[in-house]
């Protein structure tokens, strides 16, 4: 059975950007590494990255934020351009933190906001980890069931923790039985916070002009991004495509990609040990 480190002590502080709140944890020493946290209902910084934060401050400072919209941060985002709205957060927060750049990594929400921060300034990012991140080739296909569970999750009858733990097991991992009822029931806890239930932050698309821009294989900038980048993408993701992994990697000049078999959304959680490892080396630029 795999075992996975203890979170350690984090120095916790609220920034202002921008008139905002953005709650970020950190702990660590050494160059700075941003974890960004995907998009699901109750999602946050520290809990996305649980098996991941203690191995990588052995050798970095992680600064783990909660996305605008997500657990302490500010409720509400642009939805006429959320990734763009979320990057201009995060590069934001890098000025309130005194940090001219930093890696970069990021799983789904977090990727795209990743993704979408090295596009406008790729000044600001050093090298960039992305996990089955959204916005690849959204305009070339109907969404998956996955990200239907998702998406309907505050819809319809509205939210409620058997819709979730059916989106947890049934589509966000491989293997249903990794997930702690712990986990589900923090998750459910956070994702009916009435400032989040009036506003999620993550829903469809209200016109064609903002899905258009929420798909990066659209952007011409995508192939001349200087950004060194590693994609890990589970082969078995039943929320975005793997074969999005494939698109960025056909599209972007230094892009690597490693699909993990057996895996599914959560690449940082199903396969800390790997993920850990292959990050923290890209990173390093040992690989």
């Amino acid at each position: 059975m795999t075992t996975h480190t203890e979170l350690p002590s984090m120095r916790e502080s609220l920034l202002d950007v921008a008139g905002k709140k953005i709650f970020v944890a950190e702990t660590g020493g050494g160059p700075p590494v941003l974890l960004l946290h995907g998009g699901g209902p109750g999602a946050s910084g520290v809990s996305n990255y649980q098996r991941n934060i203690a191995e990588l401050a052995k050798e970095y400072r992680v600064i783990v934020p909660d996305l605008p919209g997500y657990g302490r941060s500010t409720k509400g985002i642009d939805l006429t351009d959320p990734f763009g709205s979320l990057a201009d957060a995060i590069r934001g927060l890098l000025d309130a933190l005194g940090l001219d750049k930093a890696h970069m990594v990021g799983n789904s929400y977090g990727g795209a906001c990743a993704l979408r921060l090295a596009l406008d300034t790729p000044d600001r990012v050093d090298r960039m980890v992305l996990m089955g991140p959204g916005g690849i080739g959204t305009t070339r296909a109907l969404p998956t069931p996955g990200l239907n569970s998702l998406l309907n999750y505050y819809s319809g009858d509205g939210p409620s923790r058997p819709k979730l733990e059916k989106f947890i097991r049934n589509y966000l991992v491989f293997n249903a039985a990794d997930v702690p009822d712990s986990v589900v029931d923090a998750r459910y806890r956070d994702s009916v916070d009435p400032e989040v239930v009036a506003a999620p932050p993550l829903r469809r698309p209200k016109s064609l002009r903002a899905l258009w821009k929420m798909d990066f294989t659209r952007d011409a900038r995508l192939s001349r991004l200087p950004v060194p980048t590693l994609v890990l993408w589970g082969a078995a993701d039943q929320v975005n495509r793997s074969s999005g992994g494939r698109m960025l990697a056909e599209r972007m000049p230094n892009c690597d990609l490693y699909e993990v078999a057996n895996t599914g959304h959560w690449v940082q959680f199903e396969r800390a040990v790997l993920f850990n490892r292959l990050c923290a080396d890209f990173l390093a630029g040992r690989r």
